[in-house]
Protein backbone atom coordinates (compact mmCIF):
# COMPACT_ATOMS: atom_id res chain seq x y z
CA UNK A 1 0.00 0.00 0.00
CA UNK A 2 1.15 3.45 -1.09
CA UNK A 3 1.58 6.41 1.39
CA UNK A 4 -1.32 8.20 -0.06
CA UNK A 5 -3.59 4.99 0.55
CA UNK A 6 -2.09 4.32 3.78
CA UNK A 7 -2.97 8.03 4.80
CA UNK A 8 -6.86 7.71 3.68
CA UNK A 9 -6.69 4.43 5.19
CA UNK A 10 -6.24 5.57 8.52
CA UNK A 11 -8.36 8.91 8.00
CA UNK A 12 -10.99 6.14 7.49
CA UNK A 13 -9.92 4.73 10.54
CA UNK A 14 -9.99 8.06 12.78
CA UNK A 15 -13.88 8.09 11.37
CA UNK A 16 -14.67 5.20 12.18
CA UNK A 17 -14.60 3.70 8.89
CA UNK A 18 -12.32 0.97 9.01
CA UNK A 19 -12.41 0.24 5.30
CA UNK A 20 -14.68 1.22 2.15
CA UNK A 21 -16.83 -0.99 2.06
CA UNK A 22 -17.60 0.26 5.63
CA UNK A 23 -18.03 3.32 3.68
CA UNK A 24 -21.61 1.98 2.26
CA UNK A 25 -24.35 5.04 2.63
CA UNK A 26 -27.05 3.32 0.30
CA UNK A 27 -28.66 0.42 -0.74
CA UNK A 28 -26.68 0.19 -4.16
CA UNK A 29 -23.50 -0.01 -1.95
CA UNK A 30 -25.17 -2.87 0.03
CA UNK A 31 -25.77 -4.85 -3.43
CA UNK A 32 -22.46 -4.02 -5.30
CA UNK A 33 -20.74 -5.34 -2.23
CA UNK A 34 -21.86 -9.03 -2.42
CA UNK A 35 -21.05 -12.15 -4.78
CA UNK A 36 -22.70 -12.40 -8.38
CA UNK A 37 -23.53 -15.04 -10.03
CA UNK A 38 -23.38 -15.76 -13.56
CA UNK A 39 -26.21 -13.58 -15.56
CA UNK A 40 -25.34 -10.67 -13.44
CA UNK A 41 -22.19 -9.50 -13.95
CA UNK A 42 -20.50 -6.65 -14.97
CA UNK A 43 -17.06 -6.13 -16.79
CA UNK A 44 -14.59 -3.42 -16.59
CA UNK A 45 -11.69 -3.07 -18.53
CA UNK A 46 -8.91 -1.53 -16.90
CA UNK A 47 -5.66 -0.56 -18.68
CA UNK A 48 -3.33 -0.89 -15.56
CA UNK A 49 -0.90 2.40 -16.46
CA UNK A 50 -3.55 4.56 -16.93
CA UNK A 51 -5.68 3.64 -13.61
CA UNK A 52 -3.84 5.04 -11.06
CA UNK A 53 -0.98 7.62 -11.01
CA UNK A 54 1.38 5.09 -9.91
CA UNK A 55 0.53 3.17 -13.14
CA UNK A 56 0.91 -0.16 -11.09
CA UNK A 57 -0.94 -3.18 -10.02
CA UNK A 58 -0.25 -2.70 -6.77
CA UNK A 59 -2.00 0.95 -6.74
CA UNK A 60 -4.40 -0.95 -8.56
CA UNK A 61 -5.06 -3.30 -6.22
CA UNK A 62 -5.04 -0.70 -3.43
CA UNK A 63 -8.60 0.68 -5.24
CA UNK A 64 -10.31 -2.20 -6.10
CA UNK A 65 -12.50 -1.87 -3.41
CA UNK A 66 -13.98 1.83 -5.40
CA UNK A 67 -14.21 -1.05 -8.63
CA UNK A 68 -16.46 -2.90 -6.14
CA UNK A 69 -18.53 -0.27 -5.24
CA UNK A 70 -19.54 0.79 -8.98
CA UNK A 71 -20.32 -2.66 -9.75
CA UNK A 72 -17.59 -4.46 -11.27
CA UNK A 73 -17.61 -8.01 -10.76
CA UNK A 74 -14.54 -8.84 -13.56
CA UNK A 75 -11.47 -7.09 -14.06
CA UNK A 76 -10.50 -7.33 -17.54
CA UNK A 77 -6.54 -6.32 -17.70
CA UNK A 78 -5.43 -4.69 -21.01
CA UNK A 79 -2.53 -6.41 -21.65
CA UNK A 80 -0.09 -6.50 -19.15
CA UNK A 81 3.22 -7.86 -21.00
CA UNK A 82 6.31 -6.63 -21.82
CA UNK A 83 5.81 -4.04 -24.84
CA UNK A 84 8.45 -3.81 -27.93
CA UNK A 85 7.87 -3.18 -31.70
CA UNK A 86 9.28 0.54 -31.38
CA UNK A 87 5.95 2.28 -31.01
CA UNK A 88 4.83 0.94 -27.42
CA UNK A 89 1.30 -0.50 -28.40
CA UNK A 90 0.66 -2.67 -25.65
CA UNK A 91 -0.92 -5.23 -27.94
CA UNK A 92 2.89 -5.87 -28.95
CA UNK A 93 4.33 -7.97 -26.56
CA UNK A 94 8.10 -9.28 -25.83
CA UNK A 95 7.23 -11.96 -23.80
CA UNK A 96 4.06 -13.75 -22.89
CA UNK A 97 5.59 -15.16 -19.73
CA UNK A 98 6.25 -12.07 -17.72
CA UNK A 99 4.80 -9.02 -16.52
CA UNK A 100 5.62 -5.45 -17.63
CA UNK A 101 8.28 -3.72 -15.49
CA UNK A 102 6.51 -0.59 -15.42
CA UNK A 103 3.62 -2.36 -13.61
CA UNK A 104 5.46 -4.30 -11.47
CA UNK A 105 5.78 -8.55 -11.11
CA UNK A 106 4.03 -11.83 -11.60
CA UNK A 107 4.05 -11.49 -8.11
CA UNK A 108 2.37 -8.43 -8.04
CA UNK A 109 -0.17 -9.71 -10.34
CA UNK A 110 -0.82 -12.46 -8.23
CA UNK A 111 -1.38 -10.41 -5.06
CA UNK A 112 -4.28 -8.08 -7.34
CA UNK A 113 -5.93 -11.11 -8.35
CA UNK A 114 -5.70 -12.68 -4.77
CA UNK A 115 -7.23 -9.42 -3.75
CA UNK A 116 -9.96 -9.33 -6.48
CA UNK A 117 -10.97 -12.78 -5.51
CA UNK A 118 -11.28 -11.75 -1.43
CA UNK A 119 -14.02 -9.28 -3.11
CA UNK A 120 -15.58 -11.82 -5.26
CA UNK A 121 -14.39 -10.45 -8.41
CA UNK A 122 -12.52 -12.00 -11.28
CA UNK A 123 -9.53 -10.74 -13.40
CA UNK A 124 -9.32 -11.28 -17.10
CA UNK A 125 -5.84 -10.96 -19.07
CA UNK A 126 -5.98 -9.67 -22.38
CA UNK A 127 -4.43 -12.44 -24.98
CA UNK A 128 -3.33 -11.64 -28.33
CA UNK A 129 -3.10 -14.67 -30.18
CA UNK A 130 -2.24 -13.27 -33.56
CA UNK A 131 1.07 -11.69 -33.20
CA UNK A 132 4.05 -10.38 -30.91
CA UNK A 133 6.47 -7.61 -31.77
CA UNK A 134 8.98 -7.61 -33.87
CA UNK A 135 11.82 -7.94 -30.84
CA UNK A 136 9.79 -10.64 -29.20
CA UNK A 137 11.66 -13.19 -27.30
CA UNK A 138 10.80 -15.97 -30.11
CA UNK A 139 11.35 -14.05 -33.08
CA UNK A 140 15.36 -14.97 -32.01
CA UNK A 141 14.37 -17.96 -30.31
CA UNK A 142 11.91 -19.71 -32.24
CA UNK A 143 12.26 -17.94 -35.65
CA UNK A 144 10.09 -21.19 -36.65
CA UNK A 145 6.49 -19.76 -35.10
CA UNK A 146 6.49 -16.78 -37.49
CA UNK A 147 4.88 -17.08 -40.98
CA UNK A 148 7.55 -15.56 -44.01
CA UNK A 149 6.75 -14.64 -47.23
CA UNK A 150 9.93 -14.72 -49.37
CA UNK A 151 11.81 -15.42 -46.26
CA UNK A 152 10.86 -12.64 -44.69
CA UNK A 153 8.52 -12.21 -41.60
CA UNK A 154 5.36 -11.26 -41.91
CA UNK A 155 3.60 -7.69 -40.98
CA UNK A 156 -0.19 -8.27 -39.89
CA UNK A 157 -2.51 -5.53 -41.33
CA UNK A 158 1.12 -3.97 -42.20
CA UNK A 159 1.27 -2.96 -38.41
CA UNK A 160 5.46 -2.64 -38.73
CA UNK A 161 5.65 -3.55 -35.30
CA UNK A 162 4.39 -6.40 -35.18
CA UNK A 163 5.09 -9.94 -36.80
CA UNK A 164 2.40 -12.96 -37.80
CA UNK A 165 2.42 -15.66 -35.86
CA UNK A 166 2.27 -19.14 -37.72
CA UNK A 167 -0.65 -21.29 -36.55
CA UNK A 168 0.57 -24.06 -39.39
CA UNK A 169 3.39 -24.83 -36.48
CA UNK A 170 2.17 -27.04 -34.03
CA UNK A 171 4.65 -26.30 -31.67
CA UNK A 172 3.59 -22.88 -32.23
CA UNK A 173 -0.04 -23.80 -30.78
CA UNK A 174 1.14 -25.88 -27.91
CA UNK A 175 3.38 -23.01 -26.97
CA UNK A 176 0.56 -20.46 -27.23
CA UNK A 177 -1.79 -22.69 -24.93
CA UNK A 178 0.88 -23.49 -22.53
CA UNK A 179 1.45 -19.08 -21.86
CA UNK A 180 -2.51 -19.35 -21.36
CA UNK A 181 -2.01 -22.27 -19.06
CA UNK A 182 1.08 -20.34 -17.31
CA UNK A 183 -1.33 -17.60 -16.06
CA UNK A 184 -3.75 -19.58 -14.51
CA UNK A 185 -1.31 -21.51 -12.42
CA UNK A 186 0.96 -18.75 -11.67
CA UNK A 187 -1.89 -16.08 -10.54
CA UNK A 188 -4.69 -18.06 -10.99
CA UNK A 189 -6.58 -15.48 -13.55
CA UNK A 190 -10.36 -16.23 -14.57
CA UNK A 191 -10.28 -15.79 -18.54
CA UNK A 192 -9.30 -14.24 -21.09
CA UNK A 193 -10.21 -11.75 -23.54
CA UNK A 194 -8.96 -12.89 -26.99
CA UNK A 195 -7.84 -9.93 -29.39
CA UNK A 196 -8.50 -10.21 -32.67
CA UNK A 197 -9.81 -13.46 -33.27
CA UNK A 198 -11.42 -12.95 -36.67
CA UNK A 199 -8.03 -13.25 -38.14
CA UNK A 200 -8.01 -15.81 -40.73
CA UNK A 201 -4.51 -16.41 -39.68
CA UNK A 202 -5.89 -18.10 -36.45
CA UNK A 203 -8.00 -21.47 -38.03
CA UNK A 204 -11.21 -22.62 -35.66
CA UNK A 205 -9.78 -25.90 -35.00
CA UNK A 206 -6.92 -24.09 -32.81
CA UNK A 207 -9.76 -22.41 -30.51
CA UNK A 208 -11.83 -25.59 -30.25
CA UNK A 209 -8.43 -27.77 -29.09
CA UNK A 210 -6.97 -24.90 -27.04
CA UNK A 211 -10.20 -23.64 -25.05
CA UNK A 212 -11.44 -27.07 -23.68
CA UNK A 213 -7.70 -27.83 -22.69
CA UNK A 214 -7.15 -24.66 -20.94
CA UNK A 215 -10.60 -24.91 -19.47
CA UNK A 216 -9.53 -28.05 -18.00
CA UNK A 217 -6.00 -27.29 -16.96
CA UNK A 218 -7.00 -26.78 -13.02
CA UNK A 219 -9.55 -28.60 -11.00
CA UNK A 220 -12.21 -26.84 -10.05
CA UNK A 221 -11.62 -23.30 -11.69
CA UNK A 222 -13.56 -22.21 -14.18
CA UNK A 223 -11.90 -20.31 -17.09
CA UNK A 224 -14.03 -17.62 -19.73
CA UNK A 225 -13.29 -16.75 -22.72
CA UNK A 226 -14.55 -14.03 -24.44
CA UNK A 227 -13.94 -13.08 -28.30
CA UNK A 228 -13.19 -9.72 -29.66
CA UNK A 229 -15.30 -10.13 -32.96
CA UNK A 230 -19.35 -9.86 -33.22
CA UNK A 231 -19.34 -13.88 -33.81
CA UNK A 232 -22.93 -13.61 -33.70
CA UNK A 233 -23.16 -11.31 -36.73
CA UNK A 234 -20.54 -11.36 -38.54
CA UNK A 235 -17.89 -13.95 -38.15
CA UNK A 236 -20.36 -17.40 -38.77
CA UNK A 237 -17.14 -19.27 -39.02
CA UNK A 238 -16.36 -19.02 -35.22
CA UNK A 239 -19.96 -19.85 -33.81
CA UNK A 240 -18.27 -23.27 -33.06
CA UNK A 241 -15.02 -22.03 -31.55
CA UNK A 242 -15.94 -22.45 -28.43
CA UNK A 243 -16.11 -18.96 -26.66
CA UNK A 244 -18.02 -17.67 -23.69
CA UNK A 245 -18.76 -14.28 -24.94
CA UNK A 246 -18.42 -12.08 -28.26
CA UNK A 247 -18.44 -8.18 -28.65
CA UNK A 248 -21.76 -7.01 -29.58
CA UNK A 249 -19.97 -4.58 -32.00
CA UNK A 250 -22.98 -4.42 -34.30
CA UNK A 251 -25.05 -2.97 -31.79
CA UNK A 252 -22.21 -0.67 -30.64
CA UNK A 253 -21.90 0.69 -33.95
CA UNK A 254 -25.71 1.09 -34.65
CA UNK A 255 -25.34 2.88 -31.39
CA UNK A 256 -22.47 5.46 -32.41
CA UNK A 257 -23.90 6.47 -36.12
CA UNK A 258 -27.32 7.12 -33.59
CA UNK A 259 -25.00 9.34 -31.57
CA UNK A 260 -27.48 11.58 -30.54
CA UNK A 261 -30.09 11.49 -32.45
CA UNK A 262 -33.88 11.34 -31.57
CA UNK A 263 -35.52 8.64 -32.84
CA UNK A 264 -36.79 6.29 -30.70
CA UNK A 265 -37.34 3.80 -33.40
CA UNK A 266 -34.25 3.58 -34.22
CA UNK A 267 -32.42 2.05 -31.06
CA UNK A 268 -35.99 -0.36 -30.81
CA UNK A 269 -34.47 -2.12 -33.94
CA UNK A 270 -31.02 -2.06 -33.25
CA UNK A 271 -32.19 -3.90 -30.03
CA UNK A 272 -34.28 -6.27 -31.95
CA UNK A 273 -31.32 -7.01 -34.36
CA UNK A 274 -29.27 -7.96 -31.12
CA UNK A 275 -31.48 -10.01 -29.79
CA UNK A 276 -32.57 -11.94 -33.08
CA UNK A 277 -28.69 -13.28 -33.51
CA UNK A 278 -28.95 -14.87 -29.91
CA UNK A 279 -31.23 -17.61 -31.51
CA UNK A 280 -29.26 -20.84 -32.44
CA UNK A 281 -25.79 -19.35 -30.47
CA UNK A 282 -24.24 -20.77 -28.04
CA UNK A 283 -22.42 -17.81 -26.21
CA UNK A 284 -23.63 -14.44 -24.38
CA UNK A 285 -22.77 -11.13 -25.70
CA UNK A 286 -20.94 -8.41 -24.22
CA UNK A 287 -22.19 -4.49 -25.13
CA UNK A 288 -20.68 -1.40 -24.14
CA UNK A 289 -20.65 1.76 -25.24
CA UNK A 290 -16.83 2.43 -25.78
CA UNK A 291 -13.55 0.82 -25.15
CA UNK A 292 -9.87 1.27 -25.76
CA UNK A 293 -10.70 1.08 -29.45
CA UNK A 294 -13.54 3.16 -29.71
CA UNK A 295 -12.48 5.35 -27.20
CA UNK A 296 -9.09 6.43 -29.09
CA UNK A 297 -8.29 4.82 -32.20
CA UNK A 298 -11.70 5.58 -33.69
CA UNK A 299 -10.39 9.53 -34.18
CA UNK A 300 -9.88 10.05 -29.96
CA UNK A 301 -13.69 10.58 -29.88
CA UNK A 302 -15.17 11.14 -26.45
CA UNK A 303 -18.46 9.46 -24.77
CA UNK A 304 -19.70 13.17 -25.05
CA UNK A 305 -18.12 13.72 -29.00
CA UNK A 306 -20.05 9.98 -30.09
CA UNK A 307 -23.46 10.35 -28.25
CA UNK A 308 -23.81 13.62 -26.87
CA UNK A 309 -26.02 13.93 -23.95
CA UNK A 310 -27.50 10.13 -25.35
CA UNK A 311 -24.89 8.84 -23.12
CA UNK A 312 -26.85 8.81 -20.13
CA UNK A 313 -30.14 7.16 -21.62
CA UNK A 314 -28.16 5.23 -23.88
CA UNK A 315 -26.27 3.83 -20.97
CA UNK A 316 -29.37 2.58 -19.15
CA UNK A 317 -30.35 0.69 -22.40
CA UNK A 318 -26.89 -1.37 -23.11
CA UNK A 319 -27.02 -2.14 -19.10
CA UNK A 320 -31.02 -3.42 -19.19
CA UNK A 321 -32.11 -4.38 -23.04
CA UNK A 322 -29.73 -7.44 -23.32
CA UNK A 323 -26.60 -9.38 -22.55
CA UNK A 324 -23.11 -8.37 -20.05
CA UNK A 325 -22.42 -4.34 -19.77
CA UNK A 326 -18.84 -3.40 -19.72
CA UNK A 327 -17.46 -0.07 -18.61
CA UNK A 328 -14.26 1.56 -19.72
CA UNK A 329 -11.67 2.97 -17.52
CA UNK A 330 -13.00 6.36 -16.65
CA UNK A 331 -16.06 5.97 -17.84
CA UNK A 332 -17.87 6.29 -14.47
CA UNK A 333 -16.24 10.03 -14.35
CA UNK A 334 -17.79 10.57 -18.13
CA UNK A 335 -15.77 9.30 -20.15
CA UNK A 336 -14.84 12.61 -21.56
CA UNK A 337 -11.17 11.58 -22.13
CA UNK A 338 -9.42 10.17 -25.02
CA UNK A 339 -6.96 7.80 -23.04
CA UNK A 340 -3.58 7.22 -25.52
CA UNK A 341 -2.76 3.96 -24.22
CA UNK A 342 -0.02 3.48 -26.03
CA UNK A 343 1.48 6.19 -23.69
CA UNK A 344 -0.74 5.12 -20.53
CA UNK A 345 -2.13 8.11 -20.56
CA UNK A 346 -3.51 8.68 -16.88
CA UNK A 347 -7.52 8.96 -16.14
CA UNK A 348 -8.03 12.08 -14.69
CA UNK A 349 -9.70 11.09 -11.77
CA UNK A 350 -10.36 15.08 -10.69
CA UNK A 351 -12.89 14.95 -13.47
CA UNK A 352 -16.50 13.82 -12.19
CA UNK A 353 -19.76 13.12 -13.16
CA UNK A 354 -22.04 12.28 -10.46
CA UNK A 355 -24.68 11.58 -12.75
CA UNK A 356 -22.80 9.13 -14.63
CA UNK A 357 -21.09 7.40 -11.71
CA UNK A 358 -24.85 6.43 -9.48
CA UNK A 359 -26.49 6.11 -12.85
CA UNK A 360 -23.29 3.06 -13.57
CA UNK A 361 -23.43 2.36 -10.06
CA UNK A 362 -27.57 1.85 -10.11
CA UNK A 363 -27.55 0.22 -12.77
CA UNK A 364 -25.14 -2.60 -11.91
CA UNK A 365 -27.48 -2.87 -8.81
CA UNK A 366 -29.70 -3.58 -10.95
CA UNK A 367 -28.36 -6.34 -12.56
CA UNK A 368 -26.50 -7.90 -9.66
CA UNK A 369 -30.61 -8.00 -8.04
CA UNK A 370 -33.04 -8.07 -10.75
CA UNK A 371 -33.70 -10.84 -12.39
CA UNK A 372 -35.50 -9.21 -15.22
CA UNK A 373 -31.84 -8.09 -16.17
CA UNK A 374 -29.96 -11.12 -16.20
CA UNK A 375 -28.28 -12.49 -19.26
CA UNK A 376 -27.25 -16.04 -20.66
CA UNK A 377 -25.25 -18.26 -23.57
CA UNK A 378 -28.68 -19.63 -24.90
CA UNK A 379 -31.72 -17.14 -25.78
CA UNK A 380 -34.05 -18.86 -23.57
CA UNK A 381 -31.25 -18.13 -20.38
CA UNK A 382 -32.01 -14.37 -21.27
CA UNK A 383 -34.91 -11.91 -19.78
CA UNK A 384 -37.17 -11.75 -22.35
CA UNK A 385 -38.26 -8.41 -23.50
CA UNK A 386 -41.17 -6.56 -24.54
CA UNK A 387 -41.95 -2.85 -26.29
CA UNK A 388 -44.41 -0.91 -24.58
CA UNK A 389 -46.55 1.31 -26.57
CA UNK A 390 -45.81 4.79 -26.16
CA UNK A 391 -48.64 7.06 -27.78
CA UNK A 392 -47.82 9.62 -30.08
CA UNK A 393 -44.40 10.50 -29.21
CA UNK A 394 -41.18 9.44 -31.20
CA UNK A 395 -38.67 10.36 -28.89
CA UNK A 396 -39.50 7.79 -25.80
CA UNK A 397 -38.93 4.30 -26.02
CA UNK A 398 -40.30 2.12 -23.27
CA UNK A 399 -39.83 -1.68 -22.74
CA UNK A 400 -40.46 -3.95 -20.03
CA UNK A 401 -37.86 -6.58 -19.22
CA UNK A 402 -39.08 -10.06 -17.64
CA UNK A 403 -37.95 -13.45 -16.41
CA UNK A 404 -39.42 -15.58 -14.06
CA UNK A 405 -41.88 -13.58 -11.78
CA UNK A 406 -39.50 -10.80 -11.71
CA UNK A 407 -40.45 -7.50 -13.87
CA UNK A 408 -38.48 -4.23 -14.98
CA UNK A 409 -39.64 -1.30 -16.75
CA UNK A 410 -36.95 1.29 -18.50
CA UNK A 411 -38.58 4.40 -20.33
CA UNK A 412 -35.97 6.57 -22.16
CA UNK A 413 -36.11 9.83 -23.66
CA UNK A 414 -34.06 10.79 -26.62
CA UNK A 415 -35.73 14.11 -27.13
CA UNK A 416 -34.29 17.79 -27.05
CA UNK A 417 -36.78 18.25 -24.88
CA UNK A 418 -38.98 17.91 -21.79
CA UNK A 419 -42.11 15.86 -22.65
CA UNK A 420 -45.02 13.82 -20.87
CA UNK A 421 -45.16 10.36 -22.82
CA UNK A 422 -48.34 7.86 -22.76
CA UNK A 423 -47.11 4.28 -22.39
CA UNK A 424 -49.50 1.49 -22.59
CA UNK A 425 -49.05 -2.29 -21.89
CA UNK A 426 -48.28 -1.95 -18.49
CA UNK A 427 -48.26 -4.48 -15.80
CA UNK A 428 -50.34 -2.69 -13.40
CA UNK A 429 -49.26 -2.89 -9.88
CA UNK A 430 -46.96 -1.71 -7.43
CA UNK A 431 -43.47 -0.30 -8.10
CA UNK A 432 -40.11 0.80 -6.96
CA UNK A 433 -38.43 3.52 -9.06
CA UNK A 434 -35.05 2.63 -8.67
CA UNK A 435 -33.40 5.19 -11.52
CA UNK A 436 -34.69 8.79 -12.19
CA UNK A 437 -32.46 11.05 -14.68
CA UNK A 438 -33.69 14.20 -12.53
CA UNK A 439 -32.50 13.16 -9.52
CA UNK A 440 -29.19 10.34 -9.68
CA UNK A 441 -26.83 13.10 -9.70
CA UNK A 442 -27.73 14.12 -6.05
CA UNK A 443 -27.03 10.24 -5.03
CA UNK A 444 -29.03 6.90 -5.35
CA UNK A 445 -32.80 6.75 -4.27
CA UNK A 446 -35.82 4.22 -4.43
CA UNK A 447 -39.42 5.15 -4.22
CA UNK A 448 -42.23 2.96 -3.94
CA UNK A 449 -44.95 4.26 -6.74
CA UNK A 450 -47.85 2.77 -8.38
CA UNK A 451 -48.25 2.24 -11.72
CA UNK A 452 -51.50 1.41 -13.60
CA UNK A 453 -51.70 -0.46 -17.60
CA UNK A 454 -51.58 2.90 -18.96
CA UNK A 455 -49.71 5.25 -17.46
CA UNK A 456 -48.27 8.86 -18.74
CA UNK A 457 -44.12 9.36 -17.77
CA UNK A 458 -43.08 12.93 -17.24
CA UNK A 459 -39.23 12.67 -18.25
CA UNK A 460 -36.56 15.67 -18.83
CA UNK A 461 -34.80 16.01 -21.96
CA UNK A 462 -32.43 12.92 -22.71
CA UNK A 463 -34.28 11.39 -19.59
CA UNK A 464 -34.79 8.41 -18.06
CA UNK A 465 -36.43 5.75 -15.50
CA UNK A 466 -36.17 2.60 -14.39
CA UNK A 467 -38.84 0.85 -12.12
CA UNK A 468 -38.84 -2.44 -10.74
CA UNK A 469 -42.23 -4.69 -10.01
CA UNK A 470 -43.17 -4.83 -6.43
CA UNK A 471 -42.82 -3.53 -3.19
CA UNK A 472 -39.80 -1.33 -2.25
CA UNK A 473 -38.99 1.15 0.76
CA UNK A 474 -38.30 4.72 0.34
CA UNK A 475 -34.61 5.58 0.60
CA UNK A 476 -32.35 8.39 -0.44
CA UNK A 477 -29.96 11.04 0.39
CA UNK A 478 -32.71 13.67 1.93
CA UNK A 479 -31.16 13.00 5.49
CA UNK A 480 -27.87 14.61 4.59
CA UNK A 481 -27.32 18.08 4.69
CA UNK A 482 -25.69 20.35 1.56
CA UNK A 483 -21.94 20.98 1.89
CA UNK A 484 -21.35 24.35 2.31
CA UNK A 485 -17.47 26.14 2.04
CA UNK A 486 -17.61 26.60 6.38
CA UNK A 487 -18.16 22.35 6.34
CA UNK A 488 -15.50 21.91 4.33
CA UNK A 489 -13.46 24.66 5.34
CA UNK A 490 -11.82 22.25 8.82
CA UNK A 491 -10.43 19.85 6.44
CA UNK A 492 -10.09 18.24 2.99
CA UNK A 493 -12.95 17.27 1.25
CA UNK A 494 -12.98 13.53 -0.32
CA UNK A 495 -14.93 11.30 -2.39
CA UNK A 496 -16.62 7.65 -1.00
CA UNK A 497 -13.98 6.42 -2.36
CA UNK A 498 -11.34 7.76 -0.26
CA UNK A 499 -10.32 10.14 -3.08
CA UNK A 500 -8.59 13.70 -2.49
CA UNK A 501 -10.86 16.41 -3.92
CA UNK A 502 -10.89 19.80 -4.66
CA UNK A 503 -12.50 22.80 -2.36
CA UNK A 504 -16.03 22.61 -1.88
CA UNK A 505 -16.61 25.75 -4.19
CA UNK A 506 -15.18 23.58 -6.95
CA UNK A 507 -17.09 20.49 -6.48
CA UNK A 508 -19.84 19.47 -8.61
CA UNK A 509 -23.00 17.80 -7.58
CA UNK A 510 -22.86 14.64 -5.63
CA UNK A 511 -21.91 13.21 -1.98
CA UNK A 512 -18.43 13.80 -0.36
CA UNK A 513 -17.09 13.03 3.25
CA UNK A 514 -15.43 16.57 5.19
CA UNK A 515 -14.49 16.25 8.67
CA UNK A 516 -15.85 12.61 9.42
CA UNK A 517 -19.55 13.89 7.85
CA UNK A 518 -20.98 12.78 4.80
CA UNK A 519 -22.32 15.55 2.78
CA UNK A 520 -24.28 16.26 -0.53
CA UNK A 521 -23.59 19.00 -2.81
CA UNK A 522 -26.34 20.22 -4.71
CA UNK A 523 -25.81 21.49 -8.37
Amino acid sequence: MGKTSRLIAALLCCWGLAAPRAMATDYVDDINNGHHADGQHVVYEMNVGAFTAEGTLAAAQARLKELKRIGADIVWLMPIYPRGGGINSPYAATDFQQVNPAYGTIDDLKAFVGAAHALGMQVWLDWVPNHTATDARWVGEHPEYYKRSGGSFVHPNNYADVYQLDYGNGELRKAMTGCMKFWIDRADIDGYRCDYISSREIPVSYWQEAIPEIKGCKAGKAITFLGEADIAADATRLKAAGFDYDYAWQFQSQLANFGNGTAAARPRAFANTLMAHQDGIGFGRMLYLTNHDQNYNEKKKTLTHKYGDNRYPLTVLYFTVWGMPLVYNGQETGGNQALNYFTDEKIDWAQTDSKMLNTIRTLSALKHSVAAFRDGKAAADNHSVSWLTVNNNTSVLAYSCKQGDSEAVVVLNFGTSATAATVSGLTAGEYGLWLDSETIARGTGRKAVSLGATHTFELQAKGYRVYVKGHFADEGTAAMSAITTGAAAGGPVYSLGGQRRGSSGQLPGGIYISNGRKYVKRH
